[in-house]
Protein backbone atom coordinates (compact mmCIF):
# COMPACT_ATOMS: atom_id res chain seq x y z
CA UNK A 1 0.00 0.00 0.00
CA UNK A 2 1.29 3.45 -0.96
CA UNK A 3 -0.04 6.55 0.76
CA UNK A 4 0.44 10.28 0.36
CA UNK A 5 -1.52 13.27 1.52
CA UNK A 6 -3.50 12.91 -1.72
CA UNK A 7 -4.44 9.24 -1.97
CA UNK A 8 -4.05 5.63 -0.92
CA UNK A 9 -2.87 3.38 -3.76
CA UNK A 10 -3.01 -0.41 -3.84
CA UNK A 11 -0.85 -1.94 -6.56
CA UNK A 12 -1.44 -5.41 -8.05
CA UNK A 13 1.28 -8.09 -7.86
CA UNK A 14 1.99 -7.77 -11.58
CA UNK A 15 2.20 -4.64 -13.72
CA UNK A 16 -1.16 -2.88 -13.65
CA UNK A 17 -3.44 -3.48 -16.63
CA UNK A 18 -6.45 -1.53 -15.31
CA UNK A 19 -7.22 1.15 -12.74
CA UNK A 20 -10.12 1.77 -10.37
CA UNK A 21 -10.49 5.24 -8.84
CA UNK A 22 -12.81 4.97 -5.81
CA UNK A 23 -14.12 8.08 -4.04
CA UNK A 24 -15.17 7.99 -0.39
CA UNK A 25 -18.14 9.74 1.21
CA UNK A 26 -18.43 12.87 3.31
CA UNK A 27 -16.24 12.80 6.42
CA UNK A 28 -14.38 9.60 5.49
CA UNK A 29 -11.01 9.32 3.72
CA UNK A 30 -9.20 7.19 1.18
CA UNK A 31 -8.78 4.32 3.63
CA UNK A 32 -12.53 3.75 3.85
CA UNK A 33 -12.93 1.14 1.11
CA UNK A 34 -9.46 -0.42 1.11
CA UNK A 35 -10.71 -3.39 3.22
CA UNK A 36 -13.41 -4.10 0.60
CA UNK A 37 -10.92 -5.08 -2.13
CA UNK A 38 -10.52 -8.77 -1.17
CA UNK A 39 -14.31 -9.24 -0.93
CA UNK A 40 -14.69 -8.12 -4.56
CA UNK A 41 -13.19 -11.46 -5.57
CA UNK A 42 -11.30 -10.09 -8.58
CA UNK A 43 -8.83 -12.49 -10.24
CA UNK A 44 -5.20 -11.45 -9.78
CA UNK A 45 -4.78 -11.81 -13.53
CA UNK A 46 -6.83 -8.63 -14.04
CA UNK A 47 -3.94 -6.72 -12.40
CA UNK A 48 -6.06 -3.83 -11.12
CA UNK A 49 -4.53 -0.78 -9.48
CA UNK A 50 -6.87 0.77 -6.89
CA UNK A 51 -6.62 4.49 -6.23
CA UNK A 52 -8.47 5.92 -3.23
CA UNK A 53 -8.07 9.73 -3.22
CA UNK A 54 -8.58 11.79 -0.07
CA UNK A 55 -11.06 14.65 -0.34
CA UNK A 56 -9.74 17.98 0.97
CA UNK A 57 -10.45 19.19 4.48
CA UNK A 58 -12.99 22.01 4.44
CA UNK A 59 -15.90 23.47 6.43
CA UNK A 60 -19.27 21.93 5.56
CA UNK A 61 -22.31 24.14 6.00
CA UNK A 62 -24.80 21.36 6.86
CA UNK A 63 -22.37 20.16 9.54
CA UNK A 64 -22.61 23.52 11.30
CA UNK A 65 -19.42 24.61 9.55
CA UNK A 66 -17.39 21.75 11.01
CA UNK A 67 -14.26 20.84 9.08
CA UNK A 68 -14.04 17.37 7.55
CA UNK A 69 -13.00 15.71 4.33
CA UNK A 70 -15.50 16.82 1.73
CA UNK A 71 -15.55 16.86 -2.07
CA UNK A 72 -17.78 19.94 -2.00
CA UNK A 73 -19.66 22.07 0.48
CA UNK A 74 -23.28 21.04 1.04
CA UNK A 75 -25.34 24.14 1.75
CA UNK A 76 -28.70 22.42 2.38
CA UNK A 77 -30.17 18.93 2.44
CA UNK A 78 -33.61 17.84 1.22
CA UNK A 79 -35.15 16.25 -1.87
CA UNK A 80 -32.14 17.61 -3.75
CA UNK A 81 -28.81 18.88 -2.51
CA UNK A 82 -27.93 22.57 -2.60
CA UNK A 83 -24.17 22.56 -3.08
CA UNK A 84 -21.19 24.72 -3.92
CA UNK A 85 -20.86 24.01 -7.64
CA UNK A 86 -17.35 25.48 -7.85
CA UNK A 87 -16.21 22.86 -5.32
CA UNK A 88 -17.85 20.13 -7.42
CA UNK A 89 -16.11 21.30 -10.58
CA UNK A 90 -12.78 21.48 -8.74
CA UNK A 91 -13.18 17.89 -7.52
CA UNK A 92 -14.25 16.78 -10.99
CA UNK A 93 -11.13 18.32 -12.49
CA UNK A 94 -9.03 16.53 -9.89
CA UNK A 95 -10.53 13.14 -10.83
CA UNK A 96 -9.99 13.92 -14.52
CA UNK A 97 -6.37 14.59 -13.60
CA UNK A 98 -6.10 11.19 -11.92
CA UNK A 99 -7.57 9.51 -14.99
CA UNK A 100 -5.13 11.33 -17.26
CA UNK A 101 -2.23 10.35 -14.99
CA UNK A 102 -3.22 6.70 -15.35
CA UNK A 103 -3.34 7.12 -19.13
CA UNK A 104 0.20 8.50 -19.03
CA UNK A 105 1.23 5.38 -17.09
CA UNK A 106 -0.01 3.24 -19.98
CA UNK A 107 -3.57 2.40 -18.89
CA UNK A 108 -6.06 3.18 -21.69
CA UNK A 109 -9.13 5.14 -20.62
CA UNK A 110 -11.30 2.14 -21.55
CA UNK A 111 -9.68 0.23 -18.68
CA UNK A 112 -10.12 2.97 -16.09
CA UNK A 113 -13.24 2.85 -13.90
CA UNK A 114 -14.57 5.51 -11.53
CA UNK A 115 -16.48 4.44 -8.42
CA UNK A 116 -17.96 6.58 -5.67
CA UNK A 117 -20.00 6.32 -2.51
CA UNK A 118 -22.48 8.99 -1.37
CA UNK A 119 -20.88 12.42 -1.88
CA UNK A 120 -18.01 10.71 -3.68
CA UNK A 121 -20.55 9.06 -5.95
CA UNK A 122 -21.95 12.44 -6.98
CA UNK A 123 -18.43 13.45 -8.04
CA UNK A 124 -17.95 10.10 -9.78
CA UNK A 125 -21.11 10.74 -11.82
CA UNK A 126 -19.90 14.17 -12.83
CA UNK A 127 -16.33 13.07 -13.59
CA UNK A 128 -17.30 10.04 -15.67
CA UNK A 129 -20.11 11.70 -17.63
CA UNK A 130 -18.03 14.76 -18.50
CA UNK A 131 -14.77 12.97 -19.37
CA UNK A 132 -14.03 13.39 -23.10
CA UNK A 133 -12.91 9.80 -23.74
CA UNK A 134 -14.69 6.49 -23.09
CA UNK A 135 -14.08 4.99 -19.67
CA UNK A 136 -14.27 1.37 -18.57
CA UNK A 137 -17.16 1.95 -16.20
CA UNK A 138 -18.92 4.02 -13.56
CA UNK A 139 -20.25 2.71 -10.23
CA UNK A 140 -22.49 4.99 -8.17
CA UNK A 141 -23.18 3.73 -4.65
CA UNK A 142 -25.83 5.29 -2.38
CA UNK A 143 -25.64 8.58 -4.20
CA UNK A 144 -27.37 11.15 -6.42
CA UNK A 145 -26.78 13.03 -9.65
CA UNK A 146 -26.16 16.78 -9.58
CA UNK A 147 -27.11 18.50 -12.83
CA UNK A 148 -24.95 21.49 -13.71
CA UNK A 149 -24.37 23.33 -17.01
CA UNK A 150 -21.01 21.53 -17.36
CA UNK A 151 -22.69 18.10 -17.39
CA UNK A 152 -23.50 17.11 -20.99
CA UNK A 153 -27.14 16.38 -21.73
CA UNK A 154 -26.25 14.39 -24.85
CA UNK A 155 -23.36 11.93 -24.71
CA UNK A 156 -21.20 10.85 -27.62
CA UNK A 157 -21.92 7.45 -29.20
CA UNK A 158 -18.86 5.93 -27.50
CA UNK A 159 -19.81 7.28 -24.09
CA UNK A 160 -23.33 5.86 -24.46
CA UNK A 161 -21.67 2.45 -24.11
CA UNK A 162 -20.33 3.32 -20.66
CA UNK A 163 -21.14 0.46 -18.24
CA UNK A 164 -22.92 1.88 -15.17
CA UNK A 165 -23.61 0.11 -11.88
CA UNK A 166 -25.99 1.84 -9.44
CA UNK A 167 -26.41 0.38 -5.95
CA UNK A 168 -28.69 1.80 -3.24
CA UNK A 169 -30.07 0.80 0.13
CA UNK A 170 -33.83 0.41 0.41
CA UNK A 171 -33.74 2.00 3.88
CA UNK A 172 -31.24 4.76 3.16
CA UNK A 173 -32.24 7.82 5.21
CA UNK A 174 -29.20 9.90 4.21
CA UNK A 175 -29.59 9.70 0.43
CA UNK A 176 -33.18 8.67 -0.20
CA UNK A 177 -33.66 5.77 -2.64
CA UNK A 178 -35.80 8.08 -4.79
CA UNK A 179 -32.69 10.17 -5.49
CA UNK A 180 -30.82 7.11 -6.72
CA UNK A 181 -33.78 6.10 -8.88
CA UNK A 182 -33.99 9.62 -10.29
CA UNK A 183 -30.31 9.48 -11.24
CA UNK A 184 -30.88 6.14 -12.96
CA UNK A 185 -33.75 7.60 -14.99
CA UNK A 186 -31.70 10.66 -15.94
CA UNK A 187 -28.87 8.45 -17.20
CA UNK A 188 -31.35 6.49 -19.27
CA UNK A 189 -32.47 9.80 -20.72
CA UNK A 190 -28.87 10.45 -21.74
CA UNK A 191 -28.79 7.20 -23.71
CA UNK A 192 -27.06 5.02 -21.10
CA UNK A 193 -28.25 1.63 -19.84
CA UNK A 194 -27.45 1.69 -16.10
CA UNK A 195 -27.91 -1.42 -13.98
CA UNK A 196 -30.05 -0.65 -10.93
CA UNK A 197 -29.50 -2.72 -7.76
CA UNK A 198 -31.34 -2.19 -4.47
CA UNK A 199 -30.44 -3.89 -1.20
CA UNK A 200 -32.14 -4.27 2.22
CA UNK A 201 -29.75 -1.88 3.97
CA UNK A 202 -29.29 1.74 4.96
CA UNK A 203 -26.57 4.18 3.90
CA UNK A 204 -23.79 1.63 3.68
CA UNK A 205 -22.42 -1.34 1.76
CA UNK A 206 -23.49 -4.95 2.29
CA UNK A 207 -21.74 -8.16 1.27
CA UNK A 208 -24.26 -8.97 -1.46
CA UNK A 209 -23.67 -5.56 -3.00
CA UNK A 210 -19.90 -5.95 -2.82
CA UNK A 211 -20.15 -9.33 -4.55
CA UNK A 212 -22.41 -7.87 -7.24
CA UNK A 213 -19.98 -5.00 -7.69
CA UNK A 214 -17.07 -7.41 -7.98
CA UNK A 215 -18.87 -9.42 -10.66
CA UNK A 216 -19.67 -6.23 -12.54
CA UNK A 217 -16.06 -5.05 -12.36
CA UNK A 218 -14.80 -8.39 -13.61
CA UNK A 219 -17.20 -8.29 -16.56
CA UNK A 220 -16.25 -4.70 -17.39
CA UNK A 221 -12.55 -5.59 -17.42
CA UNK A 222 -12.80 -8.96 -19.18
Amino acid sequence: MLESDQAVIIEPREEAQASVIWLHGLGADGHDFVPVIPALGLPEALAVRFIFPHAPLKPVTVNAGGVCRSWYDILAMGPSRHINEADLLHSTARIHGLIEAEELRGIPSSRILVLGFSQGGAVAYHAALSFPRPLGGLAALSTYLINTPSLPVTLSDKNRELPVFIGHGEYDEVVWPALGQKACAELQGRGLAPLWHSYPMGHELCMTQVQDLGAWLQKALS
